[in-house]
């Protein structure tokens, strides 16, 4: 019996460790996006300050309401196709919820994101509603992973367009000290390692995620063509805030400068990529789009204040979603016709 105890002992001291291992790896990934965040957020309002205030909120302010409204329909559209294409990969794993109950959660998600310490925390929200509807619960993380993918995957179609204006900017300078301030204060280069290094490594683990998709191949080109209905929404989106304040840029190639700024803000330094995003942004408009820096960044800002508002339906939804995930109820309407 004493050898028996003794492993016992030695199986829960191990399992300890590697709880004990787990909290401070997943503390020390909170600190760094905490951090990573500040940092982004200063030097966001750095590079506002150099510009100049009063000129960023001129350039707001001289936009048509009619384009204000215009992107902001687009970008509420965006948020509907992305729940479509998640919608159809669940009907392809056979679980049958209607599609409004897709929007709701989608919705609730997307609100979530902006305050979850994770690029990917709205995509728990999704599946603690997709459990709620009694789902099976590998197959909704399974669906979240692919529907991920396959959001990448179009983003990925697009980086060709951006390679035009990489090629002429090889032998340019910088524009301005303060970009390259902010430029030298974020080492994007050691995190794109660390991302490929991950990304790599789960190959396996996404492709056996995916295994039950490539069995229906349809779904997977009808989430994918929903994908570019959502991606040319923001595209769109971003061609009329240009056109406002008197920058024009082709769709092809709003395009594929938003693929890199979409890229960089999935490096996991920045609480949903604040900060991160609008530097991104504004350092890939003006210098690889030829746009203006102030320019630069009053779309980033706006963009980012468009994002904020077409989430907040979601806030309707997820007191619902968390109530019931703490009681352990289901979310399935009583109503028969509903």
């Amino acid at each position: 019996m004493k050898p028996g105890r003794s492993r016992k002992q030695i199986f829960h001291r191990q399992a300890a460790g590697r709880q004990a291992a787990g909290r401070q790896a997943a503390g020390r990934q909170a600190a760094v996006r905490i951090f990573g965040t500040l940092l982004a957020l200063a030097l966001l309002v750095y590079l506002l300050s150099q510009q100049g205030w009063k000129e960023i909120a001129t350039a707001i302010h001289q936009i048509p309401f009619w384009r204000l409204g215009l992107a902001m329909g687009l970008m509420l559209f965006s948020r509907v196709a992305v729940a479509a294409r998640w919608h159809i990969l669940l009907q392809a794993g056979e679980y049958r919820i209607p599609f409004r109950q897709s929007l709701r959660i989608t919705f609730a998600g997307l609100f979530a994101s902006n305050f979850l310490p994770t690029t990917i925390g709205g995509d728990v929200v999704r599946l603690a509603g997709a459990i709620q509807y009694r789902l099976d619960a590998a197959t909704s993380a399974a669906s979240l992973v692919v529907d991920r993918l396959v959001g990448m995957a179009g983003m990925a179609m697009m980086v060709p367009f951006s390679l035009p204006s990489l090629f002429n900017y090889r032998n340019a300078t910088i524009q301005g000290s303060t970009v390259k301030l902010a430029l030298t204060a974020l080492p994007l280069g050691k995190w794109w390692q660390n991302v490929w290094k991950k990304m790599t490594s789960l190959g396996a683990k996404l492709y056996k995620a995916s295994t039950l998709w490539l069995k229906h191949p349809t779904s997977l080109i009808v989430s994918l063509l929903y994908s570019w209905v959502h991606m040319l929404c923001l595209f769109f989106s971003l061609q009329l805030l240009l056109g406002g304040i008197g920058e024009y840029m082709p769709l092809w190639l709003i395009g594929g400068l938003y693929s890199l700024v979409y890229f960089v803000t999935l490096i996991p330094i920045s609480v949903n990529g604040y900060g991160l995003q609008e530097i991104s942004m504004t350092l890939i408009f003006s210098n690889f789009g030829k746009a203006s820096m102030s320019d630069g960044l009053t779309i980033a800002i706006l963009f980012r204040t468009l994002l904020l508002l077409a989430s907040l339906p979601g806030a309707l939804s997820l007191p619902d979603i968390l109530s019931k995930t703490e009681r352990n109820e289901p979310l399935i309407d009583t109503d028969p016709m509903a």
